[in-house]
């Protein structure tokens, strides 16, 4: 026996044979596996190891018989015998079937596999938008690939000619083409927006300059999922998308704004505006995410109501929205020590020949609670969370 598998051993056509079984023999253990665990819920528990057990040792004994036979070692008589009825077995439709099933289960799973090893660097950039991206495509590009081969191969197994079907498909494909011009469309816009990186997974757009705005959620050649700020989805697909405008690629702008009063002294509140964007520039917390040191632009609209003076920040892309926030507290706070008024509606009804002013006024801040805020630290850190855009569809 030992001088026959040694001399079998030395032909390259039994370790391919070998090779080939003990890939069919794993797949078929994984496809048994998966089946028992659908049966467990209805076996009893004192039943299930023993299922796993006779399983594993029914597939190991089986590869082994078909190893012998494999090899060529008829001095093995129970073993050989028993593997030339196991590949005889398989040769015939009901085997092929099943080895077709197993293998495209074991696809399916190593796709899965391999495509969550892949894991996205937490912090927010393109490469890390381009990640999530096409991991998703390329999973359900890969799981369709699988499916369509399987599904040919188990035809085939089944006696069905695969080149005869595969031309029908074709021609079918061609007649429905023309009444799916809009899914071709939509299988078009994706791949130039996955080619061209216009926008991915985790970047906040808004599609056709209109009231749809979330964050991309899922991307695939098809359609577009935008989650909403309050949670809605929407699905949108690709070949209706005619503008996109992404508020979170390469880098973002906070418009930082603040009204006055008219009676406030404007050299004040610009040299208020310029200190309090500093020292948010300057920051440890905060600094790391501006790019730019702030430009502070200055009186920008005679409003109605007040004096508009305006900063713009420009930051890493989705921190505009917590940067923001956080000025809003600091200027807030920063206006109050100065003594500067924030705006509030004021309004002149003429009633007759002489004009009655009504004013809306608050108390005196002075002695107030106010007066001890600490701007430079927040109680709460504000949410990196997008704000809603105007008129947004919720």
């Amino acid at each position: 026996m030992l001088a026959e598998l040694s001399i079998q051993f030395t032909k390259p056509q039994v370790w391919l044979g070998l090779a080939l079984t003990a890939l069919a023999a794993y797949a078929i253990y994984r496809f048994g596996r998966t089946l028992i665990r659908a049966l467990e819920p209805h076996v009893p528990t004192s039943l299930r190891p023993v299922l796993r057990v006779a399983w594993g040792l029914g597939v190991a004994v089986g590869w082994l018989a078909v190893a012998t036979f494999v090899a060529y070692l008829p001095s093995v008589p129970v073993l050989f015998e028993l593997g030339r009825e196991i590949t005889s077995g398989f040769r015939h439709t009901a085997g092929q079937l099943l080895v077709v099933l197993a293998l495209a289960l074991i696809a399916w799973n190593l796709i899965g596999a391999l495509t969550g090893r892949i894991v996205p660097d937490e912090e927010f950039n393109r490469r890390t938008v381009r990640v999530q991206t096409l991991k998703g495509v390329v999973e359900s590009t890969l799981r369709v690939v699988v499916v369509v081969i399987g599904l040919i191969a188990a035809l085939q197994a089944l006696g069905v000619n695969a080149t005869s079907l595969l031309a029908g498909v074709s021609v079918l494909g061609l007649a429905v083409g023309f009444g799916a011009q809009s899914l071709i469309k939509d299988v078009f816009n994706g791949f130039f927006i996955l080619l061209e990186d216009q926008y991915g997974v985790g970047d906040v757009i808004t599609v056709n300059t209109g009231l749809i705005t979330g964050t991309v959620e899922r991307l695939n050649l098809r359609v577009t999922a935008l989650r909403a700020l309050d949670g809605t989805v929407h699905i949108v697909p690709n070949g209706q998308i005619q503008t996109v405008s992404v508020s979170s690629k390469d880098w973002s702008r906070v418009v930082a704004t603040v009204d006055v009063t008219y009676n406030a002294n404007i050299d004040d509140a610009l040299r208020v505006l310029e200190a309090v964007s500093t020292e948010l520039y300057e920051s440890e917390e905060w600094k790391g995410f501006f790019l730019e040191a702030p430009e502070v632009q200055g009186v920008t609209q005679l409003a109605p109501d007040g004096v508009t003076l305006r900063a713009l920040f420009k930051v890493q892309p989705k921190s505009q929205y917590a940067i923001g926030r956080e000025f809003n507290r600091r200027i807030k706070i920063a206006m109050d020590e100065a003594g500067i008024e924030i705006p509030f509606p004021q309004r002149s009804l003429n009633f007759g020949g002489a004009p009655i002013e009504i004013k809306l006024t608050r108390e005196d801040l002075r002695g107030d609670t106010r007066a001890g805020q600490d701007r430079t630290h927040a109680p709460v850190k504000p949410a990196e969370t997008r704000d809603p855009e105007d008129n947004e569809l919720q």
